[in-house]
C-alpha cells in the first residue's frame, strides 16, 4: 500500500477491461490490465518511481545507472526526470529504437554496448564502480518490486472476483511483485507465470530451484529476453507463482494480432505473451475469471505489421 500512495500522484490507475468477443475465443472471462496505458507504455514505470523517490540525497546527487533493453530503461529515465536526478542507461546494439528514443526524451544519457542485455548489464555494472553512480539493477531491487506490484492490487481492487492472474516473465520483478499482492488480498487466486520458449531463463530456475542462465537469446518480445535468473525475484516466483508456461514466437504473435482484432490495442511481444498463455491453457481455465497482465504495448511497427502478416 505504501508503494501505491508513493506512485499514484504520479500514475492513476491503469484500466482493467473484458471484451465480449475475446471472451468468447478463450471460453472463459478474461480482464485486461493495461499496463500499455502508462506514460512509458509499460509497466515498469512503477518500479521507477517508486525507486527513484526514495533516493538519499547523496545518491541523487552521484546519479544512477542501469541496464534495460527499453521498458526498464524508460522507467528509470522518467522518474529520473521527475525528481531531478541523472541517469545513465545502457543498452545492447540493436535495442527496439523506439524504446531508446523514449528514453532519450526523458534526458538519459545513452549507452549503446553489447550483444544483448546481460554485456549491456555488465557495462552498466563497470560504469558504476568507475563513476561511483548507483548501480539500479533491473531485478534485485526490493522497491522495484514493491512498485510494480502494486499492479496485482490494483486488479483485486478494480475486480475483486479475479480468480486466476496470468503475468509474463522477464526479470520477474513485474509477476514476482504482482504474485505477492493478489495472494496477501486472496491467497485462493491463482497465478500464472509465462515467458517465451526462446528465452527460458527464468522458466528453466523456477522448476530447479536455482538460478540458470542460457546462451544468446533470440525473441520478438525483448521484454522477456533474459539470459540469467535474477536472485531476489525468482526467490518470490518459487514462493508465490503456481503455475509456469513458455510460449513460442508464433504465439505471441498470434497474440499481438488478437489484442488488435478484440480488444483495439496494441500489445507488445512480452504484454501478448499472457494471452498467448491462455489460449494454450483455455481447457484448464474454463469457467474462470482471469486477469491477463498487457505488460507494455512498446513494438515496433515493424514487428507490428509481421506479426499482422504472419498470426495465424
Amino acid at each position: 500500500m505504501e508503494a501505491q500512495r508513493r506512485i499514484r500522484p504520479y500514475l492513476p490507475a491503469t484500466p482493467l477491461h473484458t471484451y465480449p468477443t475475446l471472451n468468447r475465443l478463450l471460453g472463459f472471462t478474461a480482464y485486461v490490465k493495461h499496463e500499455n496505458h502508462n506514460p512509458t507504455g509499460a509497466f515498469k514505470v512503477r518500479g521507477g518511481i517508486n525507486l527513484v523517490s526514495r533516493l538519499e540525497p547523496e545518491e541523487s546527487a552521484r546519479g544512477v545507472v542501469t541496464a534495460s533493453t527499453g521498458n526498464h530503461g524508460q522507467s528509470i529515465a522518467l522518474a529520473c526526470s521527475l525528481f531531478g536526478v541523472k541517469a545513465h542507461v545502457c543498452v545492447p546494439v540493436g535495442a527496439n529504437p523506439d524504446k531508446v528514443a523514449a528514453i532519450s526524451s526523458y534526458g538519459a544519457e545513452i549507452v549503446e554496448q553489447g550483444r544483448d542485455f546481460e554485456e549491456a548489464k555488465a557495462n552498466a555494472e563497470r560504469l558504476a564502480q568507475a563513476h561511483g553512480y548507483r548501480y539500479v539493477s533491473s531485478g534485485d531491487e526490493p522497491h522495484l518490486i514493491a512498485g510494480v506490484g502494486t499492479i496485482g492490487l490494483e486488479i483485486m481492487q478494480q475486480e475483486p472476483s479475479i480468480d486466476t492472474v496470468i503475468s509474463p516473465v522477464g526479470a520477474g520483478t513485474g509477476c514476482g511483485g504482482t504474485a505477492i499482492a493478489v495472494k496477501s488480498i486472496n491467497p485462493d487466486v491463482k497465478v500464472i507465470a509465462v515467458q517465451a520458449e526462446n528465452a527460458p531463463s527464468v522458466y528453466r530456475s523456477w522448476r530447479s530451484g536455482s538460478p540458470e542462465s542460457t546462451g544468446p537469446v533470440s525473441t520478438m518480445a525483448d521484454g522477456l529476453a533474459t539470459r540469467q535468473a535474477f536472485q531476489l525475484p525468482l526467490g518470490i516466483l518459487r514462493e508465490w507463482v503456481d503455475e509456469f508456461t513458455l510460449v513460442s514466437e508464433d504465439e505471441m504473435r498470434r497474440g499481438v494480432k488478437l489484442y488488435l482484432e478484440h480488444c483495439r490495442t496494441v500489445a507488445e511481444g512480452a504484454g501478448a505473451a499472457p494471452l498467448a498463455a491462455a489460449i494454450k491453457m483455455r481447457d484448464e481455465l474454463k469457467g474462470r475469471r482471469v486477469a491477463l497482465v498487457l505488460s507494455g504495448g512498446n513494438i515496433t511497427l515493424a514487428e507490428l505489421k509481421t506479426c499482422l502478416e504472419a498470426a495465424g
